[in-house]
């Protein structure tokens, strides 16, 4: 076994199947639980901060509490032979982005089933704590059964973590999809995953970008400042409600948009096909995990009955029977009073 290609004693790599800016995707072998994994390494440079190796752990750490069918699940991470790595569950499938580069424009009932189930997934881990800050179709998985994973949860924040000066793609995620205040250099929050998400919408049903250009600077700008060109404009076959929520998300001010992708995936069902069982079969997973609010519903429910006015309820009995004991009596003196004079 070549020792050099093992990764934590337990990892054995087979073969690359994807690299970026900032890692090295591997298909590996979890030699304990004798099972496939996917396993994702950072670069070396990156591994060799320890403000980062913290923020990293932290944030990884996070990601793997995340449990949802929308999530690529996290296993592991771990440093080895002085890389960072992180162990992740092995989604057959291509990415949403090898998608666009070979349909380059996808239809509305399409675009929605995609997007409803990334903001299912988006949304759980809103719901969570975490914001994602890299929504972009590279980090958008779809298995052969059309299920959408997003992946790569936290990574981009502990990236943002240690190099907050540097405008680029590897710390602040592709800025074609970025929100204005990322472009700002400002802590992006769930409103900010929401845009991104609605670029990516936008890119589905029109098949190109709302803000293309040659330099970060003039892209940020373009997201701080410029309205994106109206989507029907572009594809007059997208329905006037789709295209207001588009432009709603893609708002300028986070407060402009909706809060989060759980609440932005409901108004793209309620607002599209509802009658599409494609569309309604991920819609349980909007409302999936939701122990607060189930807990609330309980309490109102026990708070209804310790509320019971017992007396009154007691008197209405007493009543009842008062009246019902009369009528023996009523029947007698009918009877009595009617027999036939002889």
């Amino acid at each position: 076994m070549d020792r050099s290609k093992l990764l934590g004693k337990r990892y054995q790599l087979t073969k690359p199947l994807g690299s970026g800016g900032m890692s090295v995707v591997y298909l590996a072998r979890d030699l304990m639980l004798e099972r496939q994994v996917a396993i994702k390494l950072l670069r070396a440079d990156f591994s060799q901060d320890p403000n980062f190796r913290e923020r990293f752990r932290q944030e990884a750490k996070a990601a793997a509490n995340l449990s949802h069918p929308n999530i690529v699940t996290v296993h592991d991470f771990g440093l080895d032979q002085g890389r960072l790595f992180i162990v992740m569950e092995l989604v057959i499938g291509s990415t949403l982005n090898a998608l666009l580069q070979r349909r380059g424009q996808f239809t509305i009932k399409e675009a929605i089933h995609i997007i409803v189930q990334a903001c299912a997934g988006v949304g759980y881990g809103h719901r969570a704590g975490l914001i994602h800050c890299d929504i972009k179709p590279q980090n958008i998985l779809i298995t052969p059964d059309r299920r959408v994973k997003v992946t790569d949860f936290g990574i981009s924040r502990a990236l943002a973590s240690i190099r907050p000066d540097e405008h680029s793609e590897i710390v602040w995620g592709s800025p074609h999809y970025f929100s204005p205040e990322q472009a700002a250099g400002l802590a992006p929050s769930a409103a900010s995953d929401v845009y991104s998400l609605g670029v990516v919408l936008y890119e589905l049903l029109v098949g190109r970008l709302p803000f293309t250009a040659n330099t970060f600077e003039e892209l940020a700008r373009m997201h701080k400042e410029t309205r994106p060109p109206s989507p029907r404009s572009l594809n007059p076959n997208i329905p006037a409600s789709i295209e207001q929520i588009i432009l709603k998300v893609l708002s300028k001010e986070p407060s402009a948009r909706y809060r989060t992708a759980d609440q932005f995936g409901r108004v793209l069902v309620t607002f599209s096909q509802q009658s599409d069982p494609a569309i309604q079969a991920v819609m349980p997973a909007l409302h999936a995990r939701r122990p607060q609010k189930v807990e609330a519903t309980r309490m109102v429910k026990e708070e209804s009955y310790k509320g019971v006015n017992w007396a009154n309820v007691v008197l209405g009995l007493v009543a009842l029977l008062a009246v019902g004991g009369l009528v023996p009596l009523w029947l007698w003196v009918y009877f009595l009073y009617n027999q036939p004079i002889r």
